[in-house]
């Protein structure tokens, strides 16, 4: 797993551009990923493969459609300095793993990685250095580990 590092306020419009919101298709959504800030993205993208980010990961529209292309496109998890709160939520709601982490400056584009999803640990096996962000609380994880919000629903007899 490797990872893709991103700066500052990236914004749902840079992860799914507007005009390809039209569709609900997840595998749609998941090749059209950052296909106009960084085209490379949707093509090199491994399963498993982490973002990291820095400041107010997901601003701009509330939409669905971001949280969902990035999982579609194989991203494990998210590990950002901080989130939209809106985008935060979608993304535990249709099951990525987000995780607030303080030292993503530690990891660069591209670095070797291993996760620990559960402690929200990045052991970067490029630098030989581990990043802790902060931990989903069990609940979250347990909806997360689900699948989202609908498939713990319907795992508990609730839908």
């Amino acid at each position: 797993m490797r990872v893709w590092k991103f700066g500052d306020n990236i914004n749902t419009d840079l992860i799914t551009p507007g005009r390809y919101n039209i569709t609900i298709d997840e595998k749609r959504l998941g090749q059209i990923a950052f296909i106009e800030f960084r085209p490379e993205f949707s093509l090199n993208i491994e399963k498993g493969d982490i973002i990291v980010a820095g400041k107010n990961f997901g601003c701009g529209s509330s939409r669905e459609h971001a949280p969902i292309s990035l999982k579609a496109a194989g991203v494990q998890a998210v590990f950002a300095e901080s989130f939209a709160r809106i985008f935060y939520r979608n993304c535990i709601n249709i099951g990525l793993h987000v995780f607030i982490c303080n030292n993503t400056h530690k990891v660069d584009d591209g670095d070797k990685i291993q996760v620990d999803l559960i402690n929200g640990i990045i052991l970067d096996e490029t630098k030989n250095i581990e990043i802790q962000g902060d931990p989903l609380p069990t609940f979250i994880q347990k909806i997360v580990s689900s699948g989202g919000l609908i498939d713990f629903l319907r795992g508990d007899g609730y839908v």
